[in-house]
């Protein structure tokens, strides 16, 4: 069966280029010209690898990989950049990437990253298919001292006789918080990471703003979930999990 490969470079040339060296060795291929399209394409069809470009207009690569990596954690992803560094470098092994290559790298180089990366992606999900059901329900239901659970796969929290249900949004966020317990977030990335769009610093806390104040009231009525999330100084938020 034939891979889904999205390419993602703000560079025409580059783009068509590697589209066509793809395409060749017989993968299906779609191209984005930008970060945002990028997201928005991976929100509404399975990609299997994905190559993307470091530095572009708007969210860059690191940014895409990390959305990605919320809503596709099973494609694989490949980190273009004639602007190689330590530090980046780093950041790219922190996201989860497959590869890191730097422009202009040849096609043998490209088609021996994407053969790796396939040949991972597959592995992996071979050795996970036989429980992914159990790990994944076990990874989505958190329980807290006082017995309210919360069950990220279904949006929904319960205590006693109390139910409460979630939007795809709140679920997102509450998700991101919980399962990175005692990271600070801040309102840019939160906005990038459930909604998928990046903005500024001095916007996203107005467009988080209306989002957090529902999951909140929601929150409210499980004081011992409520209280876990934490605004921190205004900057942003995180989740303290059980003390």
């Amino acid at each position: 069966m034939k891979s889904n490969i999205l390419v993602v470079d703000d560079e025409p040339v580059a783009r068509q280029s590697l589209a066509d060296i793809l395409k060749l060795e017989g993968h299906n291929v779609t191209a984005a010209p930008n970060g945002q399209a990028a997201v928005e394409y991976v929100r509404t069809h399975p990609i299997d690898l994905m190559i993307v470009d470091l530095r572009m207009p708007g969210m860059d690569g690191l940014e895409v990989v990390q959305v990605v990596n919320q809503i596709s954690p099973e494609t694989e992803v490949i980190l273009l950049t004639a602007y190689g560094s330590t530090e980046t470098a780093i950041q790219a092994l922190r996201l989860r990437i497959h590869d890191y290559l730097l422009k202009p790298a040849s096609p043998a180089q490209v088609l021996a990253s994407v053969k790796k990366g396939l040949t991972r992606r597959t592995a992996k999900s071979r050795t996970s298919s036989a429980v992914v059901a159990d790990a994944d329900e076990a990874m989505s239901i958190f329980s807290l001292k006082d017995g309210t659970t919360v069950d990220l796969s279904r949006r929904q929290i319960k205590h006693k006789n109390k139910v409460e249900h979630l939007t795809p949004a709140e679920g997102r966020l509450l998700r991101i918080l919980i399962e990175n317990e005692g990271k600070v977030f801040s309102h840019r990335e939160l906005v990038l990471l459930v909604q998928g769009y990046d903005t500024s610093q001095r916007e996203a806390p107005e467009i988080l703003r209306p989002l957090v104040s529902r999951l909140r009231h929601k929150l409210d009525q499980f004081p011992s979930l409520s209280e876990r999330v934490v605004s921190v100084r205004g900057t942003g938020y995180l989740y303290e999990g059980n003390k």
